[in-house]
């Protein structure tokens, strides 16, 4: 039943995406975007704390700061590959980061992965091939967003992987909360990197970054939680990877709500997509394979 959550959190995730990728294209920005986004999960992730927990002392506090650190460098990753890149691609390849996950589960943990689960993580990864082929439309920066989605993807998958390793001692109303926290800290240094202070921003570009901020919150924690919770990561983010999928739907059946132009790549590169899609479906019924 657990996986039912990360299910929820990748539609939420593309439609922060969407609304990202709207903002962006308002000019607001990757580094105004990761503080407003980062600051507004720290918030969120406080609410937590009433669930209790222990704190080890200071000698301990490197661990939510590493992980907080990872967290901020896949954000950021994230919001430059949607700054110039399209959301159809960065969204399916940072799913690499499934079979990085079940690299670092064996590596850092010491855990077993199932084989039914290694299937499903490399299925996953031949689908996110298949979602981004095709014609590009003239797309000049699909390396770039490519390998700017890759590197994120590396960063979110050690990032749950280490949580799945230190939360537990720290309890869930201390160890998420400290490190959210931190996280909107760290991304108060990229202030100096603003094309324009905060106090510019109108309006027309405050809502979608609020609404893309509030729900990649959202989707935060319920991920956060179920990986901390169920220490189950490679299956969570096989589940999670269908972001991939929704994001391709959502370009092209109601990308045009968020002025979103990738639906004119044309049907070619959606038979690749709808490939794609058909294969991730096959690798989360493999989730269930024992």
């Amino acid at each position: 039943m657990h996986l039912i959550f990360p299910l929820i959190s990748s539609l939420l995730y593309v439609a922060a995406a969407m609304f990202f990728k709207q903002a962006a294209s308002r000019g607001v920005g990757p580094w105004r975007t990761a503080v407003v986004c980062n600051g507004l999960t720290g918030i969120v992730f406080l609410t937590l704390w009433p669930l209790g927990g222990s704190f080890p002392g200071m000698a301990w506090l490197w661990q939510p700061l590493v992980v907080a650190g990872l967290f901020v460098g896949g954000q950021i990753l994230t919001f430059l590959a949607l700054d110039k890149g399209d959301v159809s691609i960065a969204t399916p390849v940072i799913g690499i980061k499934l079979i990085l996950v079940a690299v670092f589960t064996t590596w850092l943990l010491t855990t077993p992965v199932r084989p039914s689960l290694w299937v499903a993580a490399a299925l996953s990864v031949l689908g996110i091939a298949l979602l981004h082929r095709g014609p590009r439309g003239g797309q000049a920066h699909v390396g770039r967003t490519i390998l700017l989605a890759l590197a994120a993807g590396a960063a979110y998958a050690l990032f749950d992987v280490l949580v799945m390793k230190w939360a537990p001692a720290w309890g869930i109303g201390r160890f998420l909360p400290i490190t959210m926290f931190i996280a909107a800290v760290l991304s108060l240094g990229f202030i100096p990197l603003f094309s324009q202070s905060l106090g510019s921003i109108s309006g027309l570009q405050w809502r979608p970054l609020l609404c893309g901020s509030l729900l990649m919150a959202a989707q935060a924690m319920i991920l956060i939680n179920t990986l901390a919770i169920s220490q189950d990561g490679t299956a969570v983010n096989v589940i999670y990877n269908l972001r991939g999928l929704w994001s391709v739907a959502a370009v092209w059946f109601v990308g045009h709500w968020f002025g979103n132009e990738e639906k004119q790549l044309g049907g070619e590169t959606l038979g690749w997509r709808l490939a794609g899609a058909m294969v991730l479906s096959a690798a989360i019924v493999l989730v269930f394979v024992k």
